[in-house]
């Protein structure tokens, strides 16, 4: 299975001070072009460790119900 991987990096403390991330709208373009049964993975650590993406680990930013 093919796999996607987003290598991810620590950059600020707060979501303020991320310079920049994408849109959900950017997102959606980005993969619009990858079939649907590929796999999106989060890369940590230049590829030493790893993460999957679940609905339940996806919140908004003052959720209360996210942990």
């Amino acid at each position: 299975m093919e796999r996607l991987i987003i290598n991810t990096v620590r950059e600020a403390y707060s979501t303020e001070d991320v310079r920049r991330t994408m849109t959900v709208g950017e997102l959606k373009g980005f993969l619009e072009d990858f079939d649907e049964d590929t796999e999106i993975m989060l890369s940590f650590d230049n590829g030493y460790t790893f993460g999957g993406i679940t609905e339940s680990r996806i919140y908004l930013e003052g959720d209360e119900d996210w942990e």
